[in-house]
């Protein structure tokens, strides 16, 4: 059983709730638009991190981190990706991947948007955390913690914050 925490969109900015909310998970999961490559030090001081960049992050970032992952988590296949689009409207690249590799889950950022989405015609949980930066259009910070037991995804919270 793996606690795992799912984020996107910090851009440069992470502080001790979202340290507090993942101090328990065994990995944290980061869907790109990171801002800062200290961010990358700051999550892995928590846990064990895996993050793909995003359209804002630099050639630091860029060198260190991928344009998507696909990895396995206990039996749990997930597709990770920045920019991807969601159920029906998936960017084409991502679409291609998912039909290739049929994953139990897919992460994408970018929307600013927090999503949770059973996607039944293409039999996976989709999740796009939303943002947990200041910078955007979003009004709310958020983040998700779920558990991933063999190939159960289980006690999905969310963390919700003021974007201040």
């Amino acid at each position: 059983m793996k606690k795992i925490g799912i984020i996107s969109d910090t851009h440069g900015f992470i502080d001790s709730k979202i340290k507090d909310f993942f101090k328990d998970t065994d990995i944290i999961l980061h869907a790109g638009d990171i801002g800062d490559a200290e961010i990358i030090k700051e999550l892995r001081n928590i846990s064990k991190l895996i993050a793909v960049y995003g359209n804002i992050d630099n050639t630091i970032i860029r060198q260190i981190t991928s344009e998507f992952e696909i990895i396995k988590i206990e039996n749990v296949k997930i597709i990770m990706i920045h920019i991807g689009g969601y159920p029906d409207r998936y960017q084409p690249m991502l679409y291609k991947m998912i039909i290739n590799e049929r994953p139990n889950l897919v992460i994408t950022g970018h929307s600013h948007i927090l999503k949770v989405i059973n996607d039944k015609k293409l039999n996976h949980l989709h999740i796009n955390p939303g943002a947990y930066g200041k910078n955007g259009f979003h009004k709310v910070r958020t983040a998700i913690r779920l558990t991933i037991d063999d190939n159960n995804m289980k006690d999905l919270e969310v963390l919700e914050l003021n974007r201040k």
